[in-house]
């Protein structure tokens, strides 16, 4: 018999991981809209060449590539993939769009990505990322106004004990460099560094010896760490790279970035964290991610990328933005409860019961009245006793029956009943739809 399960690092979603998608997906748009951000949707495919490249070496490996098609199939070779993020497609559109777009274009985008990753706790290889971008100016207020979209996301979901951990690709180069780290190796470095949080000071020391950096050279990298990347402060950061000019002028832009986001929802979150990287190799300016206590990995990450888009247009055109894990906001929020106790986990609001087939039809004619009151309906589809009707309702967990028996039907009328109080009241047909309103407390 083939297998039944879906592939590893896949899921499938019954109703209810969708209802709690559905509903994490809309409190993030509604925050994103708030903030002046437009939707935007790319397709699940894009061409091979247009994403190899773009996310260093370690993020051109988990780039899922698809075989040409048709006569060209016995090749091997592959012309297309699923696309890795919503970012590059992004840096995509807007050079294939530019005359269409605004000159400061705000877009946020919520699609499923794909990674040839290792499955984890967390972790999967198809999974939905929710993008926020601005595209047209280098200001840090862009930068801020982010970081604040984010944060407001996350309290608005529930979470109270996050941190916005912030770094800067200049600082971190002015770093290296200070710290006698080759410019060839700096690539090599950064990747190392990445995974600070997850190795430790040993592992990354001993990454460092097999990427072939000199040892006084990491020595002094790790040394500015201290025993955590938090207690290093950006004074600390400004004395190791003395008058490093391009680390300056990326401590001045952090400098700023904390300034704006003080008067908004990141103020008290934002950390300097010289220990981020982030391993995707586009980032050209302040780079963040998000982190919550007894959780590995990050809520998300993101950063300024003035570059990306250039690669496609020939132009440069300033770009920062922001990228919330969906998955594992979800598995955050099902383990710690933080869902609303009213989010209806159930099918409908009331289910019509007829007792034989010759009420069915008065029954789908009940049905159709009651959602034109915007009412969620389910038509038990056969006639049956209605003690089982009831039960099936209650297993379903649908607060009320509509019943319509043959002395109902004649006389125009229909009797509810709310399952959880017992309730039972008798109306007529034309005011069914007040009267369950009513008794689920939707009036």
């Amino acid at each position: 018999m083939a297998r039944t399960e879906p592939a590893r690092g896949m899921r499938d979603f019954l109703p209810e991981d969708v209802r709690r998608r559905e509903y994490v997906i809309g409190v993030i748009e509604r925050v994103y809209e708030r903030y002046g951000f437009e939707p935007l949707e790319t397709p699940a495919v894009e061409n091979l060449e247009t994403l190899m490249g773009k996310y260093g070496e370690e993020g051109n490996q988990l780039i899922f590539k698809i075989l040409k098609r048709g006569e060209h199939e016995a090749t091997g070779q592959a012309d297309l993939a699923l696309r890795y993020d919503l970012t590059v497609p992004l840096a995509r559109v807007v050079a294939d769009q530019r005359g269409k777009l605004p000159k400061f274009f705000k877009r946020y985008q919520i699609q499923p990505v794909w990674r040839a990753d290792r499955p984890a706790r967390g972790r999967f290889r198809e999974f939905y990322q929710c993008d926020v971008d601005s595209l047209g100016s280098t200001s840090p207020v862009i930068d801020a106004e982010v970081c604040a979209a984010v944060s407001d996301a996350l309290v608005e979901l529930g979470f109270t004990d996050f941190v916005l951990r912030i770094n800067h690709r200049q600082l971190l180069t002015a770093i290296l460099e200070s710290a006698g780290v080759g410019a060839p190796q700096h690539g090599d470095a950064l990747v190392a560094l990445d995974k600070l949080d997850k190795i430790g000071r040993d592992g990354v020391a001993n990454e460092f010896v097999a990427r072939g950096i000199e040892a006084t050279a990491g020595n002094r990298l790790l040394a500015l760490f201290a025993s955590t990347a938090a207690a290093v402060s950006l004074d600390d950061a400004a004395r190791f790279i003395g008058t490093h000019e391009a680390g300056q002028a990326a401590l001045a832009n952090l400098r700023a970035i904390f300034d704006l986001s003080s008067r908004t929802a990141a103020g008290g979150r934002l950390r300097f964290d010289p220990s981020i990287a982030r391993g995707l190799s586009y980032y050209t300016g302040a780079i963040m991610e998000i982190n919550v206590p007894n959780f590995a990995g990050s809520l998300g990450g993101g950063g300024r990328y003035d570059n990306l888009v250039g690669m496609f247009s020939g132009e440069t055109i300033a770009a920062c933005g922001f990228s919330l894990g969906l998955e594992r906001i979800l598995v955050l929020m099902t383990e710690h409860q933080m869902f609303p106790p009213d989010l209806a986990m159930n099918p409908a609001d009331v289910m019509v019961a007829a007792f034989d087939a010759a009420g069915m039809p008065h029954a789908m004619a009940l049905a159709a009245a009651l959602r034109r009151r915007n009412l969620r309906v389910f038509v038990y589809p056969e006639p049956d006793k209605i003690g089982k009707q009831i039960k099936y309702a209650e297993s379903r967990g649908i607060p009320c029956v509509a019943m319509l028996g043959e002395n109902e039907i004649q006389r125009g009328e229909v009797t509810i009943k709310h399952l959880a109080s017992r309730q039972q009241v008798v109306r007529a047909q034309d005011n069914a739809g007040d009267a369950v309103r009513e008794l689920v407390g939707r009036g």
